[in-house]
């Protein structure tokens, strides 16, 4: 019985990782916009059905797609070279982190904004954190703030990373201006964390 429930984890994984598979090309050759629940599993050979037990529905997809993303991004927060990675200063990886958090979601913006669709922003809310948050106050606990409560400046420092992404992400006018909005971003990110940690 173990056995045949595993096989069939194993079965609903790979037919999880087809589709994910398959998305991914759609997006490249079509664009998000093309990409719907039919048209996946039209091109998966699969059944709508077997599409809707796996993602729920369409901003599903993009959902797990931006999670798989994250988990390349993830990887680079915690072993890649400083100052994202480990080996820098704490301030400077706390710098280092909001700005290639911002340069992640504006280069996967259109899964962003589409696994985003039909949410309504709310500050520090919508877009997942965890990372975030986890790794902000990890970092403030590094640096000598005083006195500060970390856990709420925590919550302050992860929305204001948030909050002008999830702006951002949702119009379309950052397409035509994406290299100058996330270079703003990231100077006004890394000023905030130079007035907020200062000696």
């Amino acid at each position: 019985m173990l056995l045949e429930r595993d096989h069939g984890r194993l079965q609903g994984l790979l037919v999880r990782q087809h589709l994910l598979a398959i998305a991914r090309e759609m997006l490249a050759e079509v664009g998000p916009e093309q990409l719907t629940m039919d048209a996946l599993a039209e091109r998966s050979g699969l059944g709508k059905g077997t599409v809707f037990r796996r993602f729920g529905t369409r901003t599903g997809i993009f959902a797990a797609l931006l999670d798989e993303a994250e988990r390349g991004f993830q990887e680079d927060v915690l072993g890649g070279p400083p100052p994202l990675g480990p080996g820098a200063p704490p301030m400077e990886r706390l710098a280092a982190y909001g700005e290639a958090r911002m340069r992640f979601l504006m280069d996967n913006r259109g899964v962003a904004r589409a696994a985003l669709a039909g949410r309504q922003p709310q500050p520090g809310g919508s877009l997942p954190t965890s990372l975030s948050h986890t790794h902000i106050r990890m970092l403030l606990g590094l640096i000598d703030l005083g006195p500060a409560d970390l856990g709420l400046l925590t919550l302050q420092l992860t929305a204001a990373l948030d909050d002008p992404l999830l702006r951002y992400l949702s119009t379309t006018e950052v397409d035509h201006a994406t290299a100058q909005i996330t270079d703003t971003l990231a100077k006004g990110w890394r000023d905030l964390v130079r007035r907020v940690c200062r000696p």
